[in-house]
């Protein structure tokens, strides 16, 4: 299933509630890159979504009804593996986080999770841009993105914040103003979004 198609999918299998309709498009977003890269790694949704069957199926169940059962199905039987660098990520996140612990918690692992892989976080997340990302972490990160004051990117800022917890240094600068790489930190965030065709259906 392409992330497109599973995106489609979960918004009309979701259940549509006054002002929750952007977090339903954001879990939407995670779960479909997941689901997406799962079939194309012949993975299960668990290894690619960092939630295991039982805690995917509580997550989706309020969200998306009416696909709960099969989402946990493509989750399998085994628990995905989690190294320290990805459960600090997921600490540092709950540390900050607002809100339903039953929700934020899950949201917390699939941030961490889709951190593993390549683009920018926004992207890896399914989003539209990186707005969303800041209105996600404004929204169930608060704390956490009052301290990101200098706007860095959030995968550069979340393993600081690992780094910094685990007592190393991430940047010899003392300050990124005297650093030559400054924009592989605080430069524009540019690329297309996975989900492109399902946005484009979405506006016409």
């Amino acid at each position: 299933m392409t992330a497109d198609r599973a995106y489609r999918w979960l918004m009309t299998a979701s259940r549509r509630q006054a002002g929750d309709g952007f977090d339903l498009h954001v879990c939407a977003s995670v779960l479909a890159v997941a689901i997406a890269q799962a079939e194309e790694d012949g993975a299960s949704l668990a290894a690619t979504s960092g939630l295991d069957a039982a805690s995917l199926g509580a997550f989706v169940a309020e969200l998306f009804p009416d696909a709960a059962s099969e989402l946990t199905e493509m989750a399998g039987a085994a628990k995905p593996e989690t190294g320290p660098e990805e459960q600090s990520v997921v600490d540092i996140l709950l540390m900050y986080a607002s809100g339903r612990l039953d929700f934020v918690r899950p949201l917390a692992i699939l941030i961490a999770r889709r951190c593993q892989e390549p683009r920018h976080l926004w992207q890896d997340l399914g989003l539209r841009d990186r707005s969303e990302l800041s209105q996600l972490m404004q929204r169930h990160f608060p704390r956490l993105k009052a301290r990101n004051s200098g706007d860095m990117k959030w995968k550069k800022f979340l393993y600081r914040l690992v780094c910094g917890s685990e007592g190393f240094v991430l940047c010899p600068a003392p300050v990124c103003s005297d650093c030559d790489d400054f924009a592989s930190c605080f430069g524009a965030e540019e690329g297309v979004a996975q989900l492109s065709h399902a946005y484009r259906e979405e506006r016409a």
